[in-house]
C-alpha cells in the first residue's frame, strides 16, 4: 500500500466507470452540488496519483499518458497532493448537509472523513502516522513498484510494453526521491529501527544482485509481451534500464541506508520518535475510527485474549491436544505430520489449489446469507520469492473498474510450515468470499455510491468485516473438524494483535518480547510471529483495526436481531455492504437508522 493508505479500486465491470458517480443516489436541492465535489476529488486524485489511476483502470483513454507514469514523491509532488486535500476539504465543508438527502449527509461525512484522515499526518510533518518510515521491509518504492509493474501494470498492446519501459526508467526517480526524503528526516531520527533496515537492505540485494537480464522486472515484461505477440527486443530494452538507471539508484538507497543504520533511535516502538506517543496516538485512532485509548485497547485485548483462549482450550482437549497453555497447545497441533503441506514446490501448488477448492465451496454457500450476490473473479496467487522475506502472510489486492486482471489474493509461501491445513479455510474467507473480495466486490458494483466512495479502504470496516467474514463462515457451514479451531485461533491472535501492537507503542514493548507473547498466545510459528510483530512495529496501530472492527460488526448485528426479531434476516443486515465503507461511528449509526426502518416496514 502507498504511504496515503489508499486500496486499490475493486469491480470488474467496465460499465461503473461510465455511470456518472452517484447518479442513482435520492436526489435532495443540495446532491447535485455533492456529487459534483466528490467527482472533482475522485478525478483529481487520480490525476496526481498515476499508479493508483492504473489500480482503479483510470490510466486510458485522456489519461493514457498516466500509464507511462509513476507517482511523484518529491516534496514539490508531495506538496500538491496536500493542497488538493485541502481544497477538497474546504468544498466539502462549504457543502450544508441541510439540504441533502440521508444518502448526501452520509456520504459527505464519510468523504469529510476520509480527506481529514489525509491531512492528519502534516501535523507531524510526515507523509503518514501509519507508516511512518519512508523505506522499511514492507514500503518504499524498491518494495511497491516491483510488484506493482509486475502485478498491476497490464500488457495487451506495444504502447502498454513501451509504458512499462518507461515507468521502469522512473522507478530511478522514484528510488532516488525516496531516498532523498529519507535523508531529510533523518535528523529527526525518523528511520525504521535496524532490524528493519537490516530486512530491508537484504531484500535490495536480492533484486540488486540478479543480473539485470535476469531480473523479475526483465522477464515480466519479456514473458507477457511474448504472450501477446509483441514484436520488439524488450528484454534488451529492460536490462540496459535496470543495468544503467535503476542499479545505480538502488545502490544509493542502499549506501544511505547503511550509513543510517548505525545513527537509528534504539527501540521499536514510534514511541522512540519525538512526538511518538501523539504519532501513535494518531495512528491508532486513523486505524480504529474511534477515540478508544491505546490502554483501553491493551485492556480490551487481553480480556479477549482469556476468552478465546478458554474456548480454543476446550476444543483443543476434546481434540486430544494437551499442554500447561492454549499456546502449546497449538504448537502441537501446528507440527502434527497430517497438518503440514510438504515445503516444496509441489507442495505450495496442492496448498493453493486447495485454497481456490475453499472458494468455490463458500460460492455455493452465499446466498444463505446474501442478496445480489456479486460473482468477481479471484485469483490466489504466492506472495514472490524475491519480498517474501518482509512480506505480510496473507493480503488481498482489488480488482481495476475496467476488468483489465482480477483481484488477487495473496499468500506468503516463504515456509508451508506457517500455514497448517487447519488454519487455511479461515484464511480463505477472510481474504476471499465471505471477507475481502466479497465486501469489496459489493461497494465496488453500488451504483449509489459515488466512485470516490466506492474506491476506499476503511481498515476497521474492512478488516473488521473479514474477520467476521471467518465467524459467518461457521455459521454456513464452511468448516469441519478442526478446522474451527483454526477460525477461533485467528480470532486469539486479532485479539492478541491488541495487547502486541499497544504494548510496542504505548509500553516499549521489545520486538522479542512481543514475538515471544505471540507464539506463547497464539501458538503460531517463531517466523511467522516475528514476522508478524516486525509489520506492526513500522505500521502502528493497523493491527488493531481488525479485532475493534470485528467487535462493532458483531456488536451491531446482536443489536439488530434483539431488535427485529422475526424481521431480522442474514441477508438484509449484510445488505449494508451495498452503502459502501465507513468509520465504524457511522457505521454503527447507519444501522440503528436501518433498524428503525425495518420496525417501521
Amino acid at each position: 500500500m502507498k504511504r496515503r493508505d489508499f486500496m486499490a479500486t475493486g469491480s470488474a465491470a467496465l460499465a461503473l466507470a461510465t455511470i456518472r458517480p452517484g447518479a442513482l443516489m435520492a436526489q435532495a436541492p443540495g446532491d447535485a452540488k455533492l456529487v459534483a465535489a466528490l467527482d472533482r476529488i475522485f478525478y483529481s486524485d487520480i490525476d496526481l496519483q498515476p499508479e493508483t489511476a492504473t489500480e482503479r483502470g483510470y490510466d486510458k483513454g485522456e489519461r493514457a499518458a498516466l500509464k507511462s507514469q509513476l507517482d511523484d514523491n518529491s516534496p514539490a509532488g508531495r506538496a500538491r497532493r496536500t493542497a488538493q486535500d485541502r481544497k477538497s476539504l474546504a468544498e466539502l465543508k462549504a457543502i450544508a448537509p441541510a439540504g441533502l438527502s440521508q444518502a448526501g449527509k452520509l456520504q459527505r461525512e464519510v468523504a469529510l472523513y476520509v480527506v481529514g484522515q489525509r491531512l492528519v499526518p502534516e501535523t507531524f510533518q510526515l507523509d503518514s502516522v501509519r507508516r511512518p518510515y519512508p523505506i522499511f521491509q514492507q514500503g518504499g518504492a524498491y518494495f511497491s513498484v516491483p510488484d506493482f509493474l509486475d502485478t498491476r501494470h497490464t500488457i495487451e498492446t506495444k504502447a502498454d510494453a513501451e509504458a512499462y519501459l518507461a515507468r521502469l526508467s522512473a522507478f530511478r526517480t522514484a528510488l532516488d526521491e525516496d531516498t532523498a526524503y529519507q535523508r531529510s528526516l533523518a535528523p529527526r531520527g525518523v528511520v525504521a529501527p535496524a532490524w528493519s533496515l537490516d530486512l530491508t537492505l537484504g531484500q535490495m540485494r536480492k533484486l540488486r544482485d540478479v543480473p539485470a537480464a535476469q531480473s523479475t522486472l526483465v522477464a515480466s515484461l519479456a514473458r507477457r509481451a511474448k504472450e501477446k505477440g509483441l514484436d520488439g527486443d524488450w528484454s534488451a530494452r529492460a536490462a540496459k534500464i535496470m543495468d544503467g538507471e535503476v542499479y545505480p539508484a538502488l545502490d544509493r538507497q542502499m549506501a544511505l541506508l547503511t550509513q543510517l543504520r548505525g545513527t537509528t533511535p534504539a527501540g521499536d516502538g514510534v514511541w522512540r520518535l519525538k512526538g511518538g506517543e501523539a504519532i501513535y496516538a494518531a495512528a491508532l485512532k486513523d486505524s480504529i475510527t474511534t477515540s478508544l485509548s491505546p490502554e483501553e485497547v491493551h485492556q480490551i485485548g487481553l480480556r479477549q485474549v482469556a476468552e478465546i483462549g478458554a474456548q480454543l482450550t476446550e476444543m483443543l482437549d476434546k481434540a486430544g491436544y494437551k499442554g500447561a497453555t492454549v499456546g502449546q497447545r497449538l504448537v502441537a497441533l501446528n507440527s502434527a505430520p497430517e497438518q503440514l503441506y510438504a515445503n516444496t514446490d509441489a507442495g505450495r501448488t496442492a496448498m493453493i489449489a486447495s485454497l481456490n477448492q475453499g472458494v468455490a465451496q463458500m460460492k455455493g454457500l452465499l446466498p444463505k446469507a446474501f442478496s445480489q450476490i456479486p460473482d468477481e473473479p479471484l485469483e490466489i496467487r504466492r506472495v514472490p520469492p524475491e519480498i517474501q522475506d518482509g512480506a505480510s502472510n496473507g493480503y488481498y489486492y482489488r480488482a481495476p473498474l475496467d476488468g483489465s486482471r482480477p483481484a488477487i489474493y495473496w499468500i506468503n509461501l516463504k515456509d508451508t510450515a506457517d500455514w497448517p491445513k487447519y488454519q487455511l479455510p479461515s484464511l480463505t474467507y477472510h481474504e476471499g468470499i465471505p471477507g475481502h473480495h466479497l465486501q469489496l466486490s459489493y461497494a465496488g458494483k453500488s451504483g449509489e455510491v459515488p466512485l470516490m466512495l466506492r474506491t476506499l479502504f476503511i481498515s476497521a470496516y474492512g478488516e473488521g468485516w473479514a474477520l467476521y467474514a471467518e465467524q459467518l463462515a461457521d455459521e454456513l457451514g464452511g468448516y469441519s473438524g478442526l478446522e474451527k479451531a483454526g477460525y477461533l485461533q485467528s480470532f486469539l491472535f486479532r485479539a492478541a494483535r491488541l495487547v502486541v501492537d499497544t504494548g510496542i507503542h504505548a509500553k516499549r514493548w521489545s520486538r522479542e518480547k512481543a514475538t515471544q507473547y505471540l507464539v506463547e498466545t497464539v501458538g503460531f510459528s517463531a517466523g511467522r510471529s516475528q514476522r508478524e510483530v516486525e509489520r506492526y512495529c513500522t505500521q502502528p496501530g493497523q493491527a488493531c483495526s481488525y479485532k475493534i472492527g470485528h467487535n462493532k460488526w458483531t456488536e451491531l448485528r446482536q443489536r439488530a436481531q434483539g431488535k427485529l426479531g422475526d424481521k431480522f434476516s442474514l441477508a438484509w443486515f449484510h445488505d449494508v455492504l451495498k452503502e459502501g465503507l465507513m468509520p465504524l461511528e457511522l457505521l454503527e449509526r447507519r444501522v440503528d437508522e436501518r433498524i428503525a426502518e425495518r420496525m417501521r416496514a
